[in-house]
């Protein structure tokens, strides 16, 4: 690729554990909408080299060769990926499963990816602290599947409470939030007409939710798909309860440690964008206030990226 280029498309990606939005743009020829599309989640912790290349492959590809008329007006293309479970010793397990996946796509595409691509890698922390804050400081949270949390200065993340996934924490995220609600309808904690309607609704048996969490894969997603069900039912006090404190835990656990209430706590994600009053209320009780609530970073990345 030329070191100065006045025209490229950008694909811009957000990736967690359930799904990933992809965004197409042309930088350098007006200021057409992105392009958007929505794969599986991709998550290399989780994955292996060869399920990313998968997704890639028979998801995302043939659904970009549809875009061939974008892409073909570009000098090159500039992929940002930002993704849960993107550490720095995943970065190249991720790059060679992209381009196997260009190698195995005999399209123009694929030819045109694999010789005119720059890959950057970064965790989805990041792109929420890039989409919330952009260049200021702040602090920026992911809420979705997981939870995680971040100081950031404007340019780099400077501090990091561990996440700890959603066995040994992810306060405040789907996971923990259905791991919370599961433990209180068969434990007792919340009324037995409620477990029995739940059960009902789903067509679950205990037996049935035993198997998901300890023998099926990706028990998180399944813990987190109980929210669909938790957010119809927040008339119920107790329940509500329930997911206020899940969130008073992410204040006390995840954001106490930065030392700063003087700065907005800004939120990312499914779970803050569903509950974002219970959220906030939330804040309120453990002394700190939110700023931003959005659903997907996707939008404001692509702001980001557009400004260079």
């Amino acid at each position: 690729m030329n070191a100065v280029i006045n025209e490229k498309a950008i694909l811009v990606a957000d990736s967690g554990s359930t799904k990933t939005d992809w965004a197409l743009m042309l930088v350098g020829a007006g200021e057409a909408s992105p392009v958007t599309l929505q794969t599986q989640g991709i998550n290399p912790v989780l994955m292996s080299e060869d399920d990313v290349a998968a997704i890639l492959q028979d998801e995302l590809l043939p659904r970009l060769e549809q875009l061939l008329p974008i892409m073909a007006m570009g000098q090159g293309l500039e992929v940002f990926f930002y993704g849960a479970g993107v550490r720095p010793d995943m970065v190249s397990k991720m790059e060679r499963a992209f381009r196997r996946a260009m190698g195995f796509h005999e399209t123009v595409v694929g030819r045109m990816w694999q010789a005119d691509v720059l890959l950057h890698f970064n965790s989805d922390l990041l792109g929420a602290a890039r989409a919330l804050c952009g260049r200021r400081e702040g602090i920026a949270c992911i809420l979705g599947t997981g939870a995680n949390s971040c100081l950031y200065d404007g340019g780099r993340i400077v501090q990091n409470t561990p996440a700890l996934g959603f066995i040994l924490g992810d306060e405040g995220g789907g996971a923990a939030l259905g791991k919370r609600f599961l433990n209180a309808i068969f434990k007792g904690l919340l009324p037995a007409s409620m477990r029995d309607d739940f059960l009902a609704t789903t067509g679950l048996t205990l037996a049935d939710v035993i198997a998901r969490v300890y023998r099926e894969p990706m028990p998180n997603r399944f813990l987190a798909s109980t929210s669909l069900y938790i957010g119809q039912h927040l008339d119920n006090g107790e329940l509500r309860s329930l997911v206020v404190e899940n969130f008073r835990q992410f204040f006390r656990h995840n954001i106490v440690p930065y030392g700063r209430c003087d700065l907005p706590v800004d939120f990312v994600g499914s779970i803050a964008s569903h509950y974002e009053s219970l959220l906030r209320e939330a804040a309120e009780a453990e002394g700190f206030s939110v700023g931003r609530v959005l659903k997907s970073p996707i939008a404001s990345l692509c702001d980001y990226h557009r400004a260079g």
